[in-house]
């Protein structure tokens, strides 16, 4: 999807985090080369913390959102939460991790 819609202004961020079942214990370097097996080509941002007291101040604020709050609460439940961000810097949604990648492209074409 990133490589498809980059150059109409798709932005994807990557945000490791080991708060969901220890899944992402190596350090930046090791996510890098991690992910770089996969061909991931978005940005991929150092290790940090998106739930409790310190999380991250972008994911406290994606999350305060109206469009940013979670379905049960606004914890975040697993890997692979995803929010969607217009131009203007807005949280218009916020996708759960079962939610498959390529479902979100529907949603794009108003906000590129």
């Amino acid at each position: 999807m990133y490589a498809r819609l980059a150059e109409r202004g798709l932005r994807i961020l990557g945000f490791p985090c080991n708060q969901f079942g220890k899944q992402e214990p190596g350090d930046e370097s090791q996510i890098k080369q991690f992910v770089a097996s996969y061909g991931v080509k978005f940005d991929m941002f150092s290790k940090i913390e998106v739930n409790g007291n310190n999380a991250h101040p972008l994911w406290k604020w994606m999350k305060e959102q109206p469009k940013g709050r979670g379905l049960l609460g606004n914890a975040i439940k697993w890997n692979f939460t995803k929010f969607l961000i217009d131009r203007e810097g807005q949280v218009v949604k916020r996708y759960s991790p079962m939610e498959d990648p390529y479902l979100i492209e529907k949603d794009l074409p108003n906000y590129l």
